[in-house]
């Protein structure tokens, strides 16, 4: 077993090495090096029932966490898990996109796992495209209209002039978030952030996308299905 072990490492390096995508996905211990400071800002844009969030407040108990989840049934699910640690976070029920209001969001569901009230971590303010045949499983049969902001407006009303890290999960609306951050991505250390090339949703944007649109950004860490962004120079003005 450990010769296995040993040479899946060896493979999954050298595969680094050829073509710059790290095996596995970034690791929150990783967070600990990376941002070092006790008490970072930290924005989680989409986190469904909390698991991200728990993990990195054992890290960091002194962070501020921001939280946005714009599905009913994965709110009920995060308050559940949070339990006495939801006084420690900042939880905010909308989704962040490129507009203020109200905005239509296509709500996953599927027999998968042993969700009680279905499948709600595919859910996107983008209605799925490919990935309706790549993920056959995944439902998307309602679409309900929830509250929306631009990460610009909700800093401004926060008072949040800096951000050091931000986890994002919004399923293929990663350019809508970004495109109303104009403002804020100066202001952004890290970026963490999901991507395909397979446009799984309608307009989702494809790394090289991401990339034209983070032009102040470079790819610190490339991974399958994540990428992580650094800012050249982040401005405190």
């Amino acid at each position: 077993m450990k010769d296995k072990t040993l040479g899946r490492k060896i493979t999954d390096t050298i595969r680094w090495v050829l073509t710059g995508i790290a095996p596995g996905s970034l690791q929150h211990d990783d967070l600990v090096k990376l941002l070092d400071k006790p008490n970072p800002i930290i924005f989680e844009i989409g986190c469904n029932d909390g698991t991200d969030t728990i993990e990195m407040l054992r890290r960091f108990p002194l962070a501020q966490i921001y939280c946005f989840e714009p599905d009913p049934r994965a709110i009920k699910r995060f308050k559940e898990k949070l339990g006495d640690n939801l006084n420690k976070i900042k939880l905010i029920e909308m989704a962040i996109s490129d507009k203020n209001g109200s905005i239509e969001f296509h709500q996953s569901d599927g027999d998968l796992g042993d969700l009680e009230e279905g499948w709600d971590a595919s859910g996107s303010i983008r209605a799925p495209k490919n990935h309706l045949k790549l993920h056959p499983k995944v439902k998307f049969d309602q679409v309900i209209q929830v509250q929306t902001s631009t990460l610009d407006d909700i800093c401004e009303n926060l008072g949040i002039s800096n951000i050091d890290f931000v986890w994002l999960d919004v399923q293929g609306a990663e350019g809508d978030v970004f495109r109303g951050a104009r403002h804020m991505l100066k202001h952004i250390k890290y970026i963490y952030t999901e991507y395909s090339n397979a446009e799984l949703y309608e307009g989702q944007l494809s790394l090289q996308g991401l990339k034209r649109l983070l032009s102040d950004f470079k790819v610190t860490r490339r991974y399958p299905a994540d990428v992580l962004f650094e800012h050249h120079k982040v401005s405190k003005e």
